[in-house]
C-alpha cells in the first residue's frame, strides 16, 4: 500500500467516487462503518488504512458531510436498483430453468440425484 505524501491529497475523486488516495476505498465504503457507527479504529483495521488515511477520510467526511451524504445517498439507491436487477434476472432465469425438462439421455442422472437428495433430508 502507497502512503499519501503531505503534497498528494488524502482524498481524491476518480471515476469510482471519492477515494482515499493510495487505495482503491472510496469515502462510500468507510460511509458503511461511520454511519453504522463503527469505531475509526475498527474502520482503519478492516482496510488496512494507515492512521493518516484514516484521519483524513473521516474530517474529509466530516469537513464536506452534506455532499458527501448527497453522494452516499445516490451510491446507496444505485446499489439497491442494482441489487434488484440481478434478483429479477435471477428469478427469471431459476424459473425457466425449473421450467425445463431433463434431456431423456440424462433422466437415469436425475433419479440418482433425487435419491441421493431424499437420503440426506433423512439424515438431518
Amino acid at each position: 500500500m502507497t502512503s499519501v505524501s503531505p503534497t498528494q491529497p488524502a482524498i481524491i475523486r476518480t471515476e469510482r467516487g471519492l477515494t482515499i488516495s493510495g487505495t482503491r476505498i472510496t469515502l462510500y465504503d468507510v460511509m458503511d462503518y461511520v454511519t453504522a457507527q463503527y469505531p475509526p479504529k475498527f474502520i482503519r483495521a478492516l482496510f488496512d488504512l494507515t492512521e493518516a488515511q484514516i484521519k483524513a477520510a473521516l474530517s474529509y467526511i466530516e469537513a464536506n458531510h452534506s455532499e458527501v451524504e448527497e453522494e452516499y445517498q445516490l451510491v446507496l439507491k444505485q446499489s439497491e436498483e442494482n441489487r434488484q436487477y440481478w434478483e429479477e434476472r435471477n428469478r427469471e432465469h431459476v424459473a425457466r430453468f425449473a421450467a425445463t425438462q431433463p434431456r431423456p439421455d440424462r433422466e437415469a442422472l436425475w433419479e440418482k440425484l433425487r435419491a441421493q437428495k431424499a437420503r440426506h433430508e433423512l439424515e438431518a
